[in-house]
């Protein structure tokens, strides 16, 4: 019983190194509890699922906000199964836990429904001396060298000291071939909401008119800008199908991206916008967001939740766009698409815009936890990034993963500064889609050679 108790404990611990406590430090003294505490039971299958159940419950909280407690634990039950293969250190012996813990969070970020990679370590690690690991090795690395500190402190403890566990920090010794060249003068608007919630959006044009008050408003005071940005689903009705709405964004003077929902027949799509001189250069949000922006096992999630029949089915785009702006040539993200691996290529131009709507989870630690993501995609791109949302935390982020400047949450606002443009590739966009398998070896490699001089 007290190595359960044990358990839940790091899982509580882990929870605390994601917002709203974000201490990074709280990571690898949580994973090496639960070493100590899953070697020492006889029970480790539930131990596994005792540690992530407790971190998944607390972490991921925020999804009951509007919708009820069933699914929010549906949500951390489902999490936790991935966990439970970290029993296999029964028979593999305790330094096999860096890479069973590693895959595990590489599968869960890929399964089902494309994934659901929010409660990777990683996440919480921004602030981590190592965390600029992450431009050598991806997000993958971060979360590989926060498990493999709390296995060197393990080992130590037990005057069983292997720095083998800590060579991948060498990797920090190697230099990026980044050049930060011409800056660039962004303008971010924040227009909040008149109600937070699911029905967020539910007075037509009301989002819309709220940015469009609060551009004005901006511009007044900053003519010098080379282009604007709203966040997603600013634009909460078509703007190709109401005259009004298309009017007042041709009457901006400067460029500005925004974030829409048009239709096309039948089909709706979550869409970026360029919206410049007489033209508009559309972006396709290509990773929707499950029981979001679709509904998996609709039939299932009704049965769980009434307000599954309020979700209506968007189609998802087929390829990537690139924007150009005044010679700046860069890639926006939309919400969920930031915790996915696949698009880091989008990250590789001159800066990169995120634009996400939190106005869904209303005052809740999604939209901290969110933006903490995004200082770790920064860090693995070293590519500044203009962060955007509806209700907060609209943010630039610096190429280190620093919050360079920030508004308040709930509040309509503006937001500017200066954007450089990186010339050059991290190691992470230069191998690509290699760096998963790499690491795996690496592990592997560590996990072997720990074996064959004994546990």
């Amino acid at each position: 019983m007290v190595n359960l108790l044990l358990s839940a404990l790091a899982g509580l611990l882990l929870s605390g190194a994601f917002e709203p406590i974000a201490k990074w430090w709280l990571a690898p003294i949580a994973l090496l509890v639960h070493m100590y505490a899953i070697e020492r039971t006889d029970r480790r299958v539930l131990s596994a699922f005792v540690f992530a159940f407790t971190f998944n419950a607390f972490l991921l909280h925020w999804t009951s906000t509007y919708v009820g407690s069933t699914p929010w634990i549906i949500l951390s039950i489902g999490l936790s199964l991935f966990y439970m293969p970290l029993a296999l250190i029964g028979r593999w012996g305790i330094a096999a836990y860096p890479l069973i813990f590693v895959i595990l969070e590489e599968v869960r970020n890929r399964f089902p429904f494309g994934g659901f990679g929010w409660a990777r370590v990683a996440y919480s690690q921004a602030d981590a001396p190592y965390a600029a690991i992450a431009a050598r090795g991806g997000v993958i690395s971060l979360s590989a060298m926060t498990v493999l500190l709390a296995a060197f402190v393990y080992f130590a403890a037990h005057k069983n000291v292997k720095l083998l566990f800590v060579v991948p920090l060498l990797t920090l010794l190697i230099p990026n071939n980044i050049v930060e060249s011409n800056q660039t003068s962004v303008l971010m608007i924040q227009g909040n909401v008149p109600e937070l919630g699911l029905d967020f959006n539910a007075r037509a044009k009301a989002v819309f008119n709220n940015h469009v008050a609060q551009t004005k408003v901006a511009l007044a005071e900053n003519r010098e800008v080379d282009f604007i940005v709203w966040p997603e689903n600013a634009v909460d009705v078509d703007p190709y199908t109401n005259k009004d709405v298309f009017e007042e964004l041709e009457s901006f003077n400067k460029p500005l991206i925004i974030g829409a929902i048009i239709g096309k027949g039948e089909k709706l799509f979550n869409t970026s916008i360029l919206w410049g001189d007489k033209t508009q250069d559309i972006y396709f949000k290509q990773h929707l967001t499950p029981f979001g922006e679709y509904l998996p096992l609709r039939s299932v999630a009704q049965k769980v939740s009434k307000y599954s029949s309020q979700i209506t089915d968007f189609k998802a785009g087929e390829q990537n766009t690139v924007f150009d702006v005044n010679a700046n040539k860069f890639n926006t993200l939309i919400c969920y698409e930031l915790i996915n691996d696949a698009f880091v290529a989008e990250a590789s131009n001159d800066f990169l815009v995120v634009q996400t709507n939190n106005a869904t989870f209303g005052d809740t630690n999604q939209l901290d936890q969110q933006l903490n993501i995004a200082r770790v995609r920064a860090l693995e791109s070293a590519r500044g990034i203009a962060y955007v949302s509806t209700t907060g935390t609209t943010s630039f982020i610096s190429p280190q993963g620093k919050i360079l400047s920030s508004l308040d949450k709930f509040k309509p606002a503006t937001l500017k500064s200066q954007l450089n443009a990186t010339q050059g590739l991290t190691y992470r966009q230069s191998f690509g889609h290699l760096v998963e398998p790499l690491a795996m070896i690496v592990l592997l490699g560590l996990l072997l050679l720990r074996v064959r001089r004994g546990s």
